[in-house]
Formats: structure tokens, C-alpha cells, sequence
């Protein structure tokens, strides 16, 4: 019975990312995640206590202030929430940022631009091995694949994510 048990294990660990709405059992359940640009961190947490921290995420181009514009390559800064999840992305898996909220398009649209959209926190390109140096997103937040993997069973749909300068 221990082998089979063993084995099985195995099997679903050579399976990859699997999000069907609930973490597996033995990881913890993120119900916020916080980012610190400045930090370069992101951190996740379950009932108020990081229980995960991730050092050196890369950001959009240009990395200081706030995404006020479609185009502009910058990080979004704000609270938010990850609302859904992409499988099929360009990049090894992605999370959907709820950017832009209600003020955030109302911005925009007070200077005749769009606010933009399809912030994601994702893995690297896919097909590449290893890791792109520096920032290179257009407003994302890039983490290694295996992190990102990290997230995809342990931040559901729904968590709220605050993004710091």
C-alpha cells in the first residue's frame, strides 16, 4: 500500500501545475499576496502571517510610479485582485491582476488614453530555459517558473493582491 501510495506521488508530481479551484491539501492557502516594487518581493500570506517570500521579481520597463496608461511599461500600484487564471499563456502560466480599477480608468479617460489591462504576474517566455535578465515586462510581474508554479496551487481566484511602490 505504501508504494502504491509512493508511486501515485510520483506520478502527480511529474504532472506539472494542476489548478482546479483548491491548492493541493499540503500547501498553504494565500488569501493575499503583497508586492513590493521598491523590494522587489512578493510575499504570501494566509490569516496575516508570510508564509512564502519571493525575491527578485521583475517588473515592467519602466518600474517607477504607478501604470496610468496603456503602453506607459509600468507595474501597477494599488490594491487588487487576482481574478482569473490562464493555462495557455505566452509565458510559463499566469495570474490576471484586476488592473485597472474604477479610478484607474477614470484617470485615463480624463486625459483621452486608455488606462490599458492584461496585467499578469507570470512565468518566463515559453521555450525558454533559464531566466530573461532584468525588467522586460510591459507592466507584469515576472517570476521565475517554478515560483509561479508555486503560486498557481497555492493563490485561488478572488485573492486580493496590493501592489507597494
Amino acid at each position: 500500500m505504501l508504494r502504491f501510495a509512493l508511486t501515485c506521488l510520483a506520478i502527480a508530481s511529474l504532472a506539472g501545475p494542476v489548478r482546479s479551484g483548491m491548492p493541493q491539501a499540503e500547501l498553504p492557502v494565500a488569501d493575499q499576496v503583497v508586492v513590493d516594487k521598491s523590494a522587489r518581493t512578493l510575499t504570501l500570506y494566509a490569516e496575516r502571517r508570510p508564509f512564502r517570500v519571493i525575491g527578485g521579481i521583475q517588473l515592467g520597463d519602466a518600474p517607477i510610479g504607478h501604470k496610468r496608461f496603456q503602453g506607459d511599461e509600468r507595474t501597477p500600484e494599488g490594491r487588487y485582485v487576482i481574478d482569473w487564471s490562464n493555462p495557455g499563456s505566452s509565458y510559463h502560466l499566469s495570474l490576471h491582476i484586476s488592473y485597472p480599477n474604477a479610478a484607474d480608468e477614470a484617470y485615463a479617460t480624463s486625459q483621452g488614453r486608455s488606462a490599458g489591462g492584461m496585467i499578469m504576474i507570470h512565468g518566463q517566455p515559453n521555450g525558454m530555459a533559464g531566466r530573461m535578465r532584468g525588467d522586460w515586462t510591459d507592466g507584469c510581474i515576472a517570476l521565475a517558473n517554478e515560483e509561479i508554479e508555486y503560486l498557481w496551487q497555492t493563490v485561488p481566484d478572488g485573492t486580493v493582491i496590493d501592489i507597494l511602490p
